[in-house]
């Protein structure tokens, strides 16, 4: 048996043992530890709770020839003609990819830095520090847990994550941890101004006037999502973060340097490695509902950490998520026709996201449950 703060945990090795799934996954969230609690503890072999039956095999299923388009932001708001040829890029980048690196985007490296070393500073603190602010209630101004899915996913995420809505509504200060509330803050305010940026050009990308997504309110909540992923004493039996297209406008991603982000392009899994300073945009399945498919929400995955230390990430979700708001999205009317008909029906944002929580990230999209 796997053995944390006296625990006891079926170890993969007992793959052909009986055992109740349910009462080890409630058990394990009890500890309110996470996974760090696991790797901390000096796990040698991975529960079985995080089993993932499909191995992960990357000799023959990731594509190394290909890349993300890089997007360099640099004099976009001073040349129209620079305008136009990053308009061009992400447009072809959405289509396709519906993921792009984008560079000189005006997002401080320093604040970055801090932002990363102020979500590590928040795992890295006492177990009983960190137990006052895990919590399975989404509504909640700071929420932390190992896997928002644990028990409505086929199996468990070798990863913990927190996560605060800071727009529409600011949390207050005091119930972000002292660790790391002053950098959220000013790490949220930097990428909301990108954000809005970035729903300019993809609104001229579309054809539409600058302002058309703004417009849309696509911009009104945002979200920081910060992901920890221990080292992995058996990577390739578990996964950091299972297949999945993000329930958001679009999201802005900030990776540490570790690696372990893939999306998948043409059924080859991509890496998508960290470049210095650079932040991974990616379009949401909303966006893609709004674009009637015209832009793509990629599935991607994040490999689980065969490194030595821990990988961070910072994700930045455009979208109310589970806040209840009267806002009714259907596919922008400028973009149909005869011949391109409306895809999906209209819905709210806190709708698609509460199917999105109830079903998980089971390697599946959700946007399908809304089509016409």
């Amino acid at each position: 048996m796997v053995a944390v703060d006296k625990l006891s945990l079926t170890p993969v090795s007992n793959l052909d043992d009986a055992f109740d799934r349910a009462s080890e996954l409630k058990a394990f969230d009890e500890t309110k530890a996470g996974v760090k609690g696991l790797v901390d503890a000096g796990v040698v072999e991975i529960p079985r709770i995080f089993y993932r039956p499909t191995k992960i095999d990357d000799s023959s299923s990731v594509e190394t020839h290909l890349g993300v388009p890089v997007v360099d932001l640099e004099d976009v708001d001073k040349d129209p003609f620079r305008r136009r040829e990053i308009v061009d890029k992400i447009r072809e980048a959405s289509e396709t990819w519906g993921f792009f690196q984008a560079v000189n985007h005006g997002v401080p490296a320093r604040l970055q830095e801090e932002v990363i070393n102020g979500v590590r500073r928040f795992y890295e603190l006492d177990s009983e520090v960190k137990k006052q602010y895990y919590t399975r209630e989404t509504t909640a101004p700071f929420v932390y847990n190992c896997n928002f899915d644990l028990f409505s996913a086929p199996a468990a995420n070798w990863r913990d994550t927190f996560f605060t809505l800071m727009a529409p509504v600011s949390p207050r200060l005091q119930d972000l941890p002292e660790v790391c509330r002053d950098i959220l803050v000013d790490y949220s305010k930097e990428i909301a101004k990108l954000g809005e940026l970035i729903f300019e050009l993809l609104s001229e990308a579309l054809g539409l006037k600058s302002a058309h997504l703004l417009d849309l309110d696509c911009n009104e909540g945002l979200a920081l999502v910060c992901h920890y992923y221990p080292p992995c004493p058996q990577p390739e039996l578990t996964i950091g973060a299972t297949e999945h297209s993000d329930d958001t406008f679009i999201t802005v991603l900030l990776q540490d340097h570790i690696g372990g982000l893939q999306v998948l392009q043409h059924n080859k899994w991509v890496d998508i490695p960290p470049v210095p300073g650079a932040l991974v945009v990616n379009v949401g399945s909303l966006l893609q509902l709004v674009t009637n498919d015209r832009f793509v929400s990629s599935e991607h995955r994040v490999l689980a950490n065969s490194e030595g230390c821990p990988r961070v990430s910072v994700a930045s979700f455009f979208t109310t998520g589970p806040l209840p708001t009267s806002k009714r999205y259907r596919p922008i009317e400028e973009l149909l026709s005869e011949e391109n008909r409306a895809k999906y029906r209209e819905i709210t944002v806190r709708e698609y996201n509460l199917y999105f929580a109830e079903k998980g990230l089971d390697g599946t999209s959700a946007l399908s449950h809304f089509r016409l």
